[in-house]
């Protein structure tokens, strides 16, 4: 039976993260199997999980994934482990909306009956520390708060009084207070940390957090307090269609590599799962794409970064084109959807040319473009499903796109209609034959029949070359 807790924090930029990735790596440095996840939608978290728990880490999201699916995901992975470990997003109780818990790291930890662990920043406040924690300690009776670990403590004497102070609030109990110690964090850009594949002696800064967090933290004591978890059975793996007896796995190139590094793992497991092989493959590096490919999945990640290698890597570019046009189905999500564009705008205001699948320039501006949950319509039918398909995801961008055609993506028509948290409604991205893509980010655990649709569209692509 493994132990369990969720990591949350009383806001953005508190240090949960900074906090999560030295527990992890201190914890798997003991000889712990480590089970990272991630509250919410965020990509780039995740990745930073598995260097530090050197295992994958898994979204768990209670507004795109259903809640049968969500239990699933966590049992299927947290019982392999002696420790599991959830990342929260925001702010504890921060989640769709003002009064909707859905998205929330308190919706998913009660959800789940798991025990949280908050993360409170604690600069500049001395007894105001104990009111800021008996309000989150008593704001949901419904959610058991495990205890509280201050950070950013700037002396022996802060520790003390925050620690007089918290013994006021005995369902808040102190179990921690991490020193000031900002320059062990990691650097940020435009859509939040720096990526894994990213980020300048990454091992060696885990192991500095870890140190950080083993010095502020009796972590025997904060095991010992957790409950043991017992899991439900996790439920077999869905098979491929009924009827269909496929000879081989659909391949299906995955690009993967710095630029192209926002991918939901349960996105390639259900794909897996439905009959799939995912084959790797780097459009900056790369000059052809695997052999014998059924379709392709274009991710999101950082384009724009890369954008000079990209464009530089014209076999590439042109094998990625001549494909869009074999009548094989492609996916697109942001990043990948940009590559698609004939060209992208850096935010010097450089001009590369790319792929030219779509007519459109991809703009970056200085101000994020978009922000939030979607739950997307297919406009046409296509490989992810027939016209009326719905799924669920985020959008996250800094870049607008510019360009002749049906708009927003130009080209075809668009693919998507999306409805944000809000209600508002927009179109998205753009289909032409068996291409597909836009900004929006689809996790498939929100409609079961999308990534077996995307499969056999693939297979029947196949058995028709």
């Amino acid at each position: 039976m493994p132990k369990a807790l969720v990591l949350a924090g009383t806001g953005s930029g508190c240090g949960k993260t900074s906090v999560a990735l030295g527990l992890m790596r201190a914890l798997a440095r003991r000889g712990l199997a480590v089970q990272p996840f991630k509250a919410g939608p965020d990509f780039i978290d995740p990745g930073l999980h598995a260097r530090a728990a050197r295992r994958e880490s898994h979204n768990l999201d209670t507004w795109m994934m259903p809640e049968a699916a969500l239990r699933a995901c966590f049992a299927r992975f947290a019982g392999e482990a002696d420790v599991v470990v959830i990342e929260g997003v925001m702010g504890l109780f921060d989640g769709r909306g003002g009064a909707d818990e859905r998205g929330s790291t308190a919706h998913l930890a009660k959800l789940l009956g798991l025990p949280v662990l908050l993360v409170l920043d604690a600069a500049s406040q001395a007894r105001s520390a104990a009111a800021v924690a008996l309000g989150f300690a008593r704001f949901d009776p419904a959610l058991r708060l495990a205890g509280v670990l201050a950070n950013r403590v700037g002396s022996p004497r802060h520790a003390a009084i925050l620690r007089e102070a918290l013994a006021l609030v005995p369902d808040a109990a102190l179990l921690g207070c991490l020193q000031r110690a900002e320059g062990l964090g990691l650097a940020s850009r435009h859509l939040g940390l720096v990526t894994a594949e990213d980020a300048a002696e990454l091992d060696a800064r885990l192991e500095a957090l870890a140190d950080w967090v083993e010095q502020g933290v009796d972590i025997p004591a904060l095991l010992a307090g957790l409950p043991d978890i017992s899991l439900p059975p996790v439920p077999a793996a869905p098979s491929a269609r009924p009827g269909v007896r496929p000879v081989r796995p659909v391949r299906i190139g995955l690009a993967r590599d710095r630029a192209f590094c926002f991918i939901y793992a349960e996105n390639l497991r259900l794909l897996e799962a439905a009959g799939a092989e995912a084959v790797p493959f780097s459009p900056l590096d790369d000059a052809a794409l695997p052999e014998a490919l059924d379709g392709l999945y274009l991710p999101g990640g950082y384009p724009e970064l890369s954008a000079a290698t990209l464009a530089a890597n014209t076999p590439m570019l042109a094998a990625v084109r001549a494909f869009c046009t074999s009548g094989r189905p492609v996916w697109a999500e942001c990043g990948g959807f940009m590559y698609l564009q004939r060209a992208l705008v850096d935010l010097d205001g450089v001009e590369h040319r790319l792929c030219g699948v779509f007519p459109g320039r991809a703009v970056m501006r200085a101000r994020r473009a978009a922000l939030g949950y979607r739950e997307a319509r297919t406009l046409v039918s296509g490989p992810l499903g027939p016209a009326g398909t719905v799924v669920r995801g985020h959008e996250f961008h800094y870049s607008e796109l510019e360009g002749d055609g049906p708009k927003p993506g130009g080209g075809g028509q668009a693919a998507f209609a999306l409805t944000a948290s809000d209600g508002s409604q927009a179109l998205d991205g753009a289909a032409l034959g068996t291409v597909v893509g836009g900004y929006f980010h689809a996790h498939l655990a929100s409609n079961p029949e999308v990534a077996p649709n995307f499969v056999a569209a693939c297979r029947a692509a196949g058995q028709r070359r």
